[in-house]
């Protein structure tokens, strides 16, 4: 048999090795461009500090909401079938849909001083515009469907033959999830969160109108490209893109991306414990 690469392959990998280098070439460009002494004064204002553990902060809080109320309605929408389940399923995209600026006018429409939630809210002193509370609503509403939607599809993939197994071996609907469905899920589920943890760091839109203060790494990149040029941008730009491969590459290493370091050992987790 030749051992000569086929011609699809060939044309598939200039075509991807094209999108690749689209992707790349902005960001090794970056490297040349700032300067050094630049990042190192970045790193020392007090300001771009202060967003840095806002934008950390916020997203942790975020994720682990967007986790705890996401994958359970995955399972929901991959397990049940009820009467507007499609239209449940439609809603969960229009976030990823919507422009962020108008995910951000929608929920300051709701949670600002003169919206229902937000008038309520101010009544008993806590404000959700201009606050870490308004900063993390934002931040659930863009990228919450990324842990749903993950979630949905690995359920939708486990063999509902194995759940129905435990079932006969006398397992609760708890201890088929606990011991089957989420071991079996958890490396598409983890790749979810790990983009719904990505994409707050990132968000800027819906931040920008729901708490313009405190900022966050995204808005004060956009304090200072507006107040002060790009250049003043570019040392910022490099930080959250640290900050953004730093929690990919920390996910892979430990495994919860599929292919990472765990991934060529057996499968086992807490769950099955």
């Amino acid at each position: 048999m030749s051992r000569r690469p086929e011609a699809a392959t060939v044309v598939f990998a200039l075509l991807g090795g094209l999108l690749l280098m689209y992707l790349g070439l902005p960001l090794l460009y970056l490297f040349f461009q700032v300067e050094w002494s630049d990042v190192v004064a970045a790193l020392g204002n007090p300001r771009a500090l202060r967003a840095v553990q806002v934008s950390l902060v916020t997203s942790v809080i975020a994720t682990l909401i967007m986790t705890l109320l996401g994958v359970p309605l995955g399972y929901i929408l991959a397990r049940s079938s009820f009467p507007g389940r499609r239209f449940v399923v439609g809603l969960v995209f229009v976030p990823i849909v919507l422009p962020p600026l108008v995910g951000g006018i929608l929920l300051l429409l709701l949670y600002g001083p003169y919206g229902v939630i937000g008038a309520v809210s101010e009544g008993f002193g806590v404000t959700l515009v201009n606050s870490l509370g308004g900063i993390v609503l934002a931040q659930v509403f863009v990228a919450a469907p990324y842990v749903v939607i993950a979630s949905y599809s690995a359920f939708a993939a486990v063999d509902e033959q194995l759940e129905q197994a435990a079932a006969t071996l006398g397992d609760y609907r708890w201890q088929v999830i606990r011991r089957v469905s989420l071991p079996l899920a958890w490396p598409g589920i983890a790749a979810g969160i790990t983009l719904a943890w990505v994409r707050t760091l990132g968000e800027f839109g819906a931040t920008l109108i729901m708490a313009y203060h405190p900022n966050t790494v995204p808005v004060f990149l956009w304090v200072q490209l507006t107040g002060e040029g790009l250049r003043a941008a570019l040392p910022l730009a490099l930080v959250l893109m640290a900050l953004a491969a730093g929690a990919m590459g920390g996910v892979y290493l430990i495994g919860l991306l599929p292919g990472g370091a765990a991934a060529a050992e057996p499968t086992k987790s807490w769950w099955s414990r």
